[in-house]
């Protein structure tokens, strides 16, 4: 199991200067991972980022959401068409680090959304999602949805609402994203939905009720981490504060 740390813990931007900063934190911490979130991949400089990531050899994951332009999960065919290209540039910036894994809620943007999605909406974003996973898989890289609460997202907001969704894109390859900053909102308890995922989990967030310091909020992290071991989930787990 690798112990990684969230980009956004150290800084707010990830030009080669934030990188390189973010990397160095991450490192003299002693964390295992830096995770990179993908604010615009576009504007990313992977090229000046591997070098700067080879000298520190500490590997990387990234994140992504989407931007109300850029949302697969919308009626909207030109915002569906930039959504998926935006994911199929962040696999290109992660390919060139050496990563292997694509997080986050990037069915969507994180915002409150005042009405139900659509059945059309659903299925264009789960149409990107089967193209995505593809593209992925050939690259060696996981795709890991992240399960939001219901302040960011009117899609996934449970573990189960997840699963369900990746059971209807039908590809096996695509796992769950859990956060327990998340789940402490949504969720009963964090024990069920852990073993409900069981081998699709991918992906873990830990972060406390109100983003604080580990242990001076609500979430149960006992709970949690014995059923991550009753699973025998052996993936990342990152710290994400702000």
């Amino acid at each position: 199991m690798l112990v990684g740390c969230h980009g956004l813990v150290w800084s707010g931007s990830f030009d080669p200067e934030g990188f390189e900063f973010a990397l160095g934190n991450t490192k003299a911490v002693g964390f295992d991972l830096l995770e990179i979130p993908l604010l615009d991949p576009y504007a990313m400089e992977p090229e000046a980022l591997r070098v700067i990531q080879q000298s520190y050899g500490l590997p990387v994951t990234a994140s992504l959401a989407q931007s109300r332009d850029s949302d697969i999960t919308s009626e909207d065919l030109a915002c569906v068409k930039a959504g998926e290209a935006k994911i199929m540039h962040a696999l290109t910036v992660l390919r060139a680090l050496g990563g292997k894994y694509l997080v986050g809620a990037m069915f969507g943007e994180l915002r409150k959304y005042p009405e139900p999605f659509t059945e059309r909406a659903r299925a264009n974003g789960q149409a990107v999602m089967r193209n995505v996973v593809d593209a992925a898989s050939e690259a060696g890289i996981t795709i890991g949805i992240e399960v939001v609460n219901r302040y960011e997202s009117n899609l996934l907001n449970t573990a189960r609402q997840a699963l369900d969704y990746i059971d209807e894109v039908g590809k096996s390859a695509l796992t769950v994203h859990l956060d327990t900053y998340h789940m402490n909102i949504e969720e009963c308890d964090l024990f069920t939905p852990v073993l409900e995922c069981g081998e699709r989990l991918g992906y873990v967030h830990i972060g406390e009720s109100h983003r604080g310091y580990l242990g001076s909020g609500s979430v149960n992290f006992t709970e949690f981490f014995h059923a991550l071991n009753s699973i025998g989930y052996d993936g990342p787990v990152v710290f994400e504060t702000f």
